[in-house]
């Protein structure tokens, strides 16, 4: 099964440097315990927005991701709003119930070392 890409573009709505450290203590978090194979964080500060990229090895890994990290999700959310999420890959129904309204882009070819 090929991995799935997740792109978060996200307009910050409140205070930037309390979002700063929301996501700080987030990727701290899954980076220590979560199952993401990569993330990766950035911010254009011209445009208010912010940009994460979460590359995960099937839909399980994000439905653990979700169930363990949605406390620090929630962190997150109180400074900003998504903008649009695409995901790229083939992620399983029950992923496709919890991003309602999400873009899915199917993998076309590639790999992963």
């Amino acid at each position: 099964m090929a991995p799935i890409l997740m792109h978060n573009t996200m307009r910050i709505t409140g205070d930037a440097d309390a979002y700063r450290k929301a996501v700080a203590d987030a990727v701290a978090f899954v980076e220590r315990e979560g199952p993401q194979l990569m993330v990766e964080v950035f911010i254009d500060e011209a445009a208010g927005l912010a940009h994460s990229f979460q590359l995960y090895e099937d839909s399980a890994a994000i439905l653990k991701h979700w169930e363990l990290s949605d406390p620090y999700i929630q962190a997150v959310m109180e400074h900003c709003e998504v903008e649009e999420l695409v995901i790229y890959g083939g992620p399983s129904d029950e992923v496709r119930a919890g991003v309602e309204g999400a873009k899915i882009v199917p993998q076309f070819a590639g790999f992963l070392r």
